[in-house]
């Protein structure tokens, strides 16, 4: 009986001996990545690219033989658009962003789920590019059981078998699911190319919410461009942006940039019920820009303020979202851009061809571009965000 407990860890281990039989064997591009102390910069050929991986979903279905395999193909793509990204294009991805649901936490303990976490941010790791997380509905969760496992040959054991990890035998056997403040605290410890941070202990939800400036080129005293992170909830919280979280931002840019002189981009995960007014009706005509539009949004329960602060500031440019895997769209609203990602994960519902969205921030003249990388290596729907 306590083989079928131990069954979601083998399934881990029978993941990794996959991947390395099956990741392309190109070589990788090493970058020399500046330290997490230093900062994030534009690099010498004027641009800063960053890369989207949405909706990853790893770890789902583990105990079967589908769940492991979706988590490879997630790796292909993932490696796809990095190494697609060439010098030919302005050099490799300077950034990523892990934009929500990066694992189907469900199903999985503690221990699994920041192992599938590690696995998740691996191609990024290797290629010795920084990166930074935020949140989705899927990353935190209660743990749900498998209906299988009620059966006879199912039940688990009385008794928890040891582990060698950092996480203690009740930890492993609690069956609570995951939390978002321990999979940030794992990230944050055994991660030194991650910039992803808690936020305030005091703001709720607290952990996914913080700021990361790029500085210039010439000037790293000189900020050309502001990232905001925001968590969106789901899991163990509503799924929506609090009037918290709007003070918080409102305190932070008038910290940092309170003439609006620095242009400005958002990211979280779940779509605020202002992308559901601008969502094209049936195929994409312009002024939006993309490719999939097969889905209706799927908004955050309420809105309890943070667009009504967005679009009164001039330079915020574009929010970024994932969550709607069927939708890949930009369009405009007001006077800034409502961006998708697109779909990077063979892990969650819907069979459209894979990608990620790019987004290139030029210093001289300023502009940000984005256009989706598919995992094919094609490219396509590009848009000027800056305008």
């Amino acid at each position: 009986m306590e083989q079928r407990f131990l069954h979601l860890t083998v399934l881990s281990c029978t993941f990794l001996s996959i991947l390395f039989q099956s990741t392309p064997t190109s070589p990788i591009r090493l970058k020399t990545s500046q330290p997490k102390d230093n900062g994030l910069r534009v690099n010498g050929g004027g641009s800063f690219k960053v890369a989207l991986f949405a909706d990853l979903h790893f770890g789902e279905d583990a105990w079967t033989d589908w769940g492991p395999q979706q988590d490879v193909n997630s790796i292909k793509v993932m490696s796809t658009v990095l190494d697609h990204e060439t010098p030919g294009e302005s050099g490799m991805a300077d950034f990523v962003i892990y934009l929500g649901d990066v694992i189907t936490a469900n199903n999985m303990p503690i221990e699994n789920a920041t192992l599938y976490w590690d696995q998740a941010i691996s191609p990024t790791k290797a290629r010795g590019i920084p990166w930074a997380s935020v949140f989705g509905n899927h990353d935190d969760a209660l743990f749900e059981w498998p209906m299988e496992w009620f059966s006879a040959p199912g039940i688990p054991p009385r008794h928890c078998p040891a582990t060698n990890s950092s996480y203690s035998a009740e930890e492993y056997c609690s069956f609570r699911g995951t939390q978002r403040i321990e999979l940030m605290k794992n990230e944050i410890e055994h991660a030194s190319l991650s910039f992803s941070k808690n936020g305030p202990k005091n703001l709720w939800p607290s952990v996914s919410n913080y700021v990361l400036q790029v500085a210039s080129s010439s000037d790293p005293e000189s900020t050309i461009l502001i990232m905001y992170f925001l968590d969106s909830g789901g899991g163990s919280y509503p799924e929506v942006i609090s009037s918290a979280q709007a003070e918080w931002f409102q305190h932070k840019y008038q910290e940092i940039n309170p003439d609006s002189s620095v242009p400005e981009i958002i990211f979280w995960h779940i779509p605020s019920t202002a992308y559901k007014k601008v969502a094209p009706w049936f195929a994409i005509h312009k002024p939006c820009v993309g490719s999939i539009n097969k889905e209706k949004v799927a908004a955050q329960e309420a809105e309890f303020g943070i667009m009504h602060i967005l679009v009164k500031r001039p330079s915020v440019k574009a929010i970024f979202v994932g969550h709607n895997h069927g939708l890949d769209w930009c369009c405009p609203y007001e006077k800034l851009w409502l961006c998708f990602a697109r779909h990077t994960g063979y892990g969650g519902y819907g069979n459209w061809p894979r990608g990620a969205r790019i987004l290139e921030i030029t210093e001289q003249p300023f502009s940000i571009k984005s256009w989706i990388r598919m995992e094919d290596g094609g490219k396509h729907s590009e848009v000027l965000l800056s305008s």
